[in-house]
């Protein structure tokens, strides 16, 4: 296992040593993380629970059905004392009511945010915890501020979170944001009021919520008239730096679950005209990529847009299963993904380049977009295509070589 580890870390550094320089290679070996597939505190106490006179749904076990069925049998006092008593276990219930998860969430972090304050100001812990403490105190109490839609959230660890810009109850075009590296409690909102201008508009697509405030707000400009929701889902335990967690499938594979429990929990609790359109970007297209194989919407076919990615962890699209439609955008120059060898060797590497024209995908363009955050800018031709596809408005999407031959026949 050291050896691999080893020869893991000596090929990242050898890429970013080859094409970001030696600065970034210094950064590329990290800790390994440790994947969350169990369900949050409380869980074992909800289970246990025989309050109702008859067993509580498994946070563990039960699909999102199952959880609609429950949810939906209970009184409203009833739903209340269980936000109230379980917070945790109702806010990350796929298939709970939504308004539900998003009180329950607001609840769970007041009770993390008090916890967080206490750490802060413990002058018996190291430095480096009483500092972490504030910075996650400073997160949640801008996740805290009215308004703001909480669909997911969970402490353990780095901390994992899911957002909802736009009505979802009603929405007629849903989306769902899959973010790759380095995404977590601390980073999901990246926005910084004192920078403006272009300087604050790139530190914003540095986070999930950025990112899916660009596309709901290119979405609502393309078509006024549609209602949407975009989802940024940081639901799953990121690859910190380009080590070797970021060369491996092995944080994807436990997140894919994750990603399939929340669709199955749209399809109960929204209700769009159209398949949630997926977007994933770097390693959270090998995220959808593990998970394409089970996505089988009754909305039909589900567009699946990857962009800066280091391969789908497939050889081609048509691995990838005939439930989604695959599209990649053009790497832009400055992306330093294209860096990346495209290719699987003993569990090394995500496979081959989603763009390549035998891959199989419909290639758009990215023209504007700068780096590997920079595809969901304001005035880029990808975050116009984002919104175009997400609405299902195929024939203004712009194809990487101009002539119509990603859309042909849709």
């Amino acid at each position: 296992m050291r050896f691999r580890r080893t020869l893991i870390a000596a090929m990242v550094s050898f890429t970013v040593l080859a094409g970001t320089g030696a600065a970034a290679a210094g950064a590329a070996v990290s800790d390994e993380q440790i994947a969350i597939t169990t369900p949050p505190a409380g869980s074992k106490a909800w289970v246990h629970d025989q309050w109702l006179g008859h067993d509580m749904p498994n946070p563990a076990k039960a699909t999102a059905a199952e959880a609609a069925d429950f949810f939906g049998s209970l009184s409203q006092a009833q739903q209340q004392r269980l936000v109230r008593d379980y917070p945790l276990v109702v806010g990350n219930f796929d298939g709970a009511p939504l308004a539900l998860r998003y009180q329950a969430n607001a609840l769970a972090m007041e009770q993390e945010l008090s916890r967080q304050k206490d750490r802060a100001a413990n002058s018996a812990l190291a430095v480096t915890d009483r500092s972490a403490a504030a910075t996650r105190v400073a997160m949640l109490q801008k996740l805290l501020v009215p308004g703001r839609q909480i669909l997911a959230f969970d402490p353990r660890g780095r901390g994992l979170v899911a957002e909802v810009y736009g009505d979802l109850a009603t929405a007629q075009r849903v989306s769902v944001l899959v973010p790759g590296s380095d995404m977590d409690l601390a980073h999901f909102d990246r926005s910084d009021p004192s920078l403006t201008g272009t300087a604050g508009a790139a530190q914003a697509l540095k986070g999930a919520a950025g990112v899916a405030q660009s596309l709901h707000a290119e979405e609502s400009r393309v078509s006024p008239g549609t209602s949407t929701a975009v989802i940024a889902w940081s639901g799953y335990v990121t690859p910190v730096g380009l080590g070797a967690d970021a060369a491996t499938a092995r944080l994807a594979e436990a997140a894919a679950p994750r990603l399939e429990s929340l669709l199955a929990g749209l399809n109960l609790t929204s209700h769009p005209v159209a398949a949630p359109t997926l977007l994933c970007h770097s390693y959270g297209s090998v995220v959808c990529g593990i998970a394409a194989p089970h996505i089988h919407s009754t909305e039909g076919v589900t567009d699946m847009v990857v962009f800066g990615s280091p391969g789908m962890d497939v050889q081609n699209a048509a691995a990838l299963g005939d439930g989604v439609r695959v599209w990649a955008a053009a790497r832009n120059p400055g992306d330093w993904i294209g860096n990346v060898p495209y290719l699987e060797i003993g569990g090394l590497g995500h496979g081959a380049d989603p763009t390549s024209p035998d891959f199989g995908s419909h290639v758009i363009a990215s023209t504007g977009a700068n780096g590997h955050n920079g595809y969901l800018a304001d005035g880029t031709t990808s975050l116009r295509n984002f919104a175009d596809i997400a609405l299902g408005r195929y024939a203004d999407v712009v194809c990487s070589n101009n002539n119509g031959a990603c859309v042909s026949g849709l």
